[in-house]
């Protein structure tokens, strides 16, 4: 059965490091009644310690009733968008299709006007879906960045500033 069957995949290196991947998460069967006020709060703190763990930020997430999506940035060379990806689903209380869907994108894709651009396509999706009228009115959508609970979830500029500090500290470590 093709659902059962796993796609090719990318090497793993281009996951690594200071990937910027663009994944989407489905709910097996597409099943529903999950997404709630309880759930948002469980995934981000499951999101926060997957980030903290393997050194990412993530400039968008967008929960969906029947899936999620998110763009993982890498903040230093030992980031690992895989691994976070298989530690994510693991803790989080929900059966998944196999294999999640992601879009590497190209270093085109990463200037910060197309990345904007990208990270504006995801957070309109449930305007898309018709779920909502406006892109604001979505509760269950944001981003992260470890150490910055104070980050403006919407203000691409506010990102950029926090994950650059994120990724200075990691730097200060080693």
């Amino acid at each position: 059965m093709w659902n059962e069957r796993r796609l090719p995949r990318l090497p793993a290196e281009f996951y690594q490091g200071s990937a910027h991947v663009m994944w989407t998460y489905v709910v097996k069967d597409r099943r529903q009644g999950w997404l709630g006020d309880a759930f948002h709060s469980l995934f981000r703190e499951r999101l926060l310690h997957t980030c903290a763990r393997y050194h990412l930020g993530c400039a968008r997430y967008v929960l969906m009733p029947d899936h999620l999506h998110l763009i993982w940035v890498g903040a230093a060379a030992r980031s690992d968008q895989l691994k976070a990806t298989k530690f994510l689903r693991r803790y989080l209380p929900l059966e998944w299709v196999k294999q999640p869907h992601d879009h590497v994108l190209r270093e085109e894709a990463r200037g910060r006007n197309a990345f904007a651009d990208t990270c504006n396509y995801l957070r309109q999706n449930p305007v898309r879906a018709k779920l909502v009228k406006s892109a604001q009115d979505w509760d269950f959508a944001g981003s992260m960045v470890p150490g910055f609970p104070d980050l403006n979830e919407w203000e691409s500029d506010s990102f950029w500033k926090c994950f650059s500090a994120y990724q200075k500290s990691l730097l200060d470590e080693t």
